[in-house]
């Protein structure tokens, strides 16, 4: 077939002769790739700049695991390192978590994951752990391709890298998050990851990796972290388990609006590495997806303690963000201080979305409806929209 993503033992191969290194660690992470690339392969319809943007992110995806694994060893003492995890933003896409995640990491005290450290969590080759200059330049040039490849991607997902993003895109390079199945139309994967993968060790590793950007980072000494990705719906009993200190924040925004955006954002993404996808292939699987997700959450959230759980409204969050940044502080134990309230307020001021183009989208473009929407979300929208 044509257009296929090399397999398994050849990309190893090319990412152990890049690296310069061997050593994987624990390989749990190999049965996950091994499903991506057969997804890949049968369902993502790739072009040919599709094969080559797959098949380079996997052997990144390689080369960083190798070079962790590296330095975790030379340098024992960062698992010495405590993470404090204050929170943890969750919610269906395009509900505002960006938006808080971003505001409470502007407070002084917490910290992130930015995005240029998503991209390349361990230094580069003869980069000292502390000098993020050359890991700042490579996520400059990843980010200008994917700018240059989807004009309007600022104005759905504004993006800068220095600000605090997802771990879904660390967890993704150990092929066990939301981000492949967000970057490739990859349905098969998307389940296997859901029914069959290994959902606690990823977190565990997610947090080693967190103790290296904290351990290389002397000003997030003593910082709590807020962590975010709506991904984590689908795993949230490993969240609660590997962060025992979180409280899980959800946002709250009506479907109806969600999904068709949503849709939209991940058009523009699949067409990226396919020029063959259709938005029938988008609405097909992503709005069943977004249900999976929440219904996997729900079932968790309803057999655990619910002191761990606060819901904010997107409505909320639009109208006083800071209010609602000192809510979700307040209830992780942080005393809201006025340098607290002063640098969400600049990060608010500074963000406001006024600032950039609107993003255009309906649900027509996508065959959907309100009527089907709300009847596939209907449990939800029963309990956390229309309350």
């Amino acid at each position: 077939m044509a257009n296929q993503v090399p397999d398994r033992n050849a990309l190893v191969a090319s990412a152990t002769a890049e690296a310069g290194l061997k050593d994987f660690g624990d390989t749990w992470f190999l049965a996950n790739l091994d499903q991506l690339i057969a997804s890949i392969n049968a369902e993502a319809q790739l072009s040919e700049a599709g094969v080559g943007i797959a098949t380079g992110g996997i052997t990144r995806a390689l080369i960083n695991r190798l070079r962790f694994v590296d330095i975790m060893k030379r340098h024992p003492e960062i698992d010495d390192e405590a993470i404090k995890v204050a929170a943890v933003v969750v919610g269906l896409p395009r509900t505002g978590s960006t938006m808080l995640h971003r505001m409470l990491c502007a407070a002084p005290g917490m910290t992130g994951a930015k995005w240029w450290e998503t991209q390349n969590y361990t230094p580069l080759a003869g980069e000292a752990p502390s000098d993020s200059g050359p890991r700042r330049e490579a996520a400059k040039g990843i980010m200008a391709y994917m700018v240059s490849a989807i004009p309007d991607l600022m104005s759905i997902h504004p993006m800068d890298i220095d600000q605090p993003d997802e771990e879904v895109i660390i967890m993704g390079q150990l092929f066990a998050s939301s981000m492949n199945e967000a970057m490739y139309y990859t349905p098969s994967y998307a389940k296997w990851l859901m029914d069959s993968s290994d959902r606690i060790q990823p977190y565990r590793d997610l947090k080693q990796i967190l103790k290296l950007l904290q351990w290389s980072d002397p000003a997030r000494k003593g910082a709590r972290w807020v962590l975010k990705t709506p991904g984590h719906l689908m795993a949230i009993d490993a969240v609660l388990e590997v962060f025992p200190e979180a409280k899980i924040v959800m946002t709250h925004r009506d479907p109806v609006a969600t999904v068709p955006s949503y849709c939209s954002m991940e058009y523009s993404l699949y067409r990226m590495p396919s020029e063959t996808i259709t938005r029938e292939d988008i609405a097909r699987f992503w709005p069943s997806r977004l249900k999976e997700w929440l219904s996997a959450f729900m079932a968790v959230r309803d057999r655990s303690d619910s002191s761990r759980f606060i819901d904010i409204r997107y409505s909320d969050l639009t109208k006083d963000p800071i209010a609602q940044g000192e809510e979700v502080l307040r209830r992780t134990g942080i005393e809201i201080t006025p340098a607290i309230r002063a640098g969400m307020d600049e990060w608010v001021e500074a963000n406001r979305r006024e600032d950039r183009a609107p993003h255009q989208y309906t649900l027509e473009d996508f065959g959907l409806t309100r009527e089907g929407i709300e009847r596939l979300f209907d449990e939800y929208r029963r309990r956390f929209i229309a309350a």
